[in-house]
């Protein structure tokens, strides 16, 4: 009986009120707390720093209060020398105010490699020792030997080039290959829907060279060259026209679908 007398009594519940009032106090501070704190409903997207210099990165970064931090740097000839290549977050992705946008600049200077002894290797072998060493196939030529598709000599624009010779990464490589003694074909590949570099690699896959390539109206810059696709090539596909080794396929790139050949009706 005290104790629900106790329960009852003014002190009691006097006590119980400021004790609800307090705890209410309590979360609703905590919770606006929290509000400005995480500053909720204040994302922002984030800025495009792709092709921007230092100097205006900072500018950018200061006037959308965000944060930069340059993580890395490559050689690249899509953007200008020292400019942002990529960006993480990417552009337009929400984020709130002073975080971090971690940048990756072009470089300056193009990393050195050293040239790799290919001479006696078979085409196969030396192309993918080249792309290993940062290196690429430049063209391929075809001389009578008793060895067919090995490399007999190694070039550097239109010179012989050594062992551990220093050249820029991604410079291309001739090569001088033997081609038997008979006459060795093969087909030429149907390159029609693939990207340049994919068209390329399919080209040099099967001791083809890339003769020229041409970009139509629709190709305004460096993104649309690498989305273009072949619509037109020259040979065409062909199970029945098999052509010599070394020999060039010329491509016709475009964005427009609309000029991709039409299947026959009916």
């Amino acid at each position: 009986m005290e104790f629900l007398r106790f329960l009852f009594s003014k002190v009691f519940l006097k006590n119980l009120f400021y004790a609800i009032i307090f705890f209410v106090f309590i979360v609703l501070g905590t919770l606006l707390w929290l509000h400005l704190y995480t500053h909720h409903g204040m994302a922002r997207p984030v800025p495009d720093f792709t092709g921007k210099t230092l100097e205006e990165i900072e500018n950018i970064a200061r006037e959308h209060k965000l944060r930069y931090k340059i993580v890395d740097s490559v050689y690249t000839n899509a953007v200008d020398k020292g400019s942002v290549y990529e960006q993480n977050p990417k552009s337009g992705f929400k984020v709130k105010k002073w975080r971090t946008v971690f940048l990756t600049l072009n470089a300056f200077n193009q990393k050195m490699v050293k040239m790799p002894n290919l001479v006696g290797l078979t085409y196969r072998q030396a192309k993918a020792i080249l792309e290993t060493t940062g290196l690429k196939i430049g063209m391929l030529s075809y001389v009578p030997d008793i060895a067919i598709n090995n490399v007999l000599e190694q070039k550097f624009r239109g010179e012989a080039i050594g062992e551990d010779e220093l050249l820029e990464e991604g410079a291309s490589i001739d090569l001088i290959l033997g081609k038997g003694t008979g006459n060795v074909t093969t087909l030429v590949p149907n390159l029609i829907l693939f990207t340049m570099e994919t068209a390329r690699q399919k080209i040099l896959n099967i001791s083809l060279n890339l003769g020229a390539f041409i970009f139509d109206e629709t190709v305004k810059d460096q993104k649309d060259s690498l989305n273009a696709f072949v619509w037109k090539q020259n040979p065409e596909f062909n199970v029945k026209n098999p052509v010599q080794l070394g020999s060039p396929v010329y491509i016709w790139l475009t964005t427009d679908s609309a000029k991709l050949p039409q299947p026959d009706t009916f």
